[in-house]
């Protein structure tokens, strides 16, 4: 999956709101077709956008390793 910006957020939901149909996503230029098409993207970068917020922990956690098993 790529790695979107705010700012590419910002572009699909100005092209929705304005009926333009191409716009500047993650450094390429990137032309859709119908509105189904802006919503799938504004979906995509929605959830990566989210999910970089959530992966990274606050502290990162590290769990003892034994040569012995239970």
């Amino acid at each position: 999956m790529a790695s979107y910006t705010s700012q590419d957020l910002a572009n699909i939901n100005q092209l929705i709101s304005g009926g333009l149909t191409q716009a500047m996503i993650a450094g390429e230029m990137v032309q859709y077709r119908t509105l189904p098409e802006l919503l799938k993207i504004k979906r995509l970068i929605e959830a990566d956008l989210a999910g970089a917020a959530a992966a990274k922990p606050a502290f990162p956690v590290r769990y003892a390793e034994t040569d012995r098993g239970l």
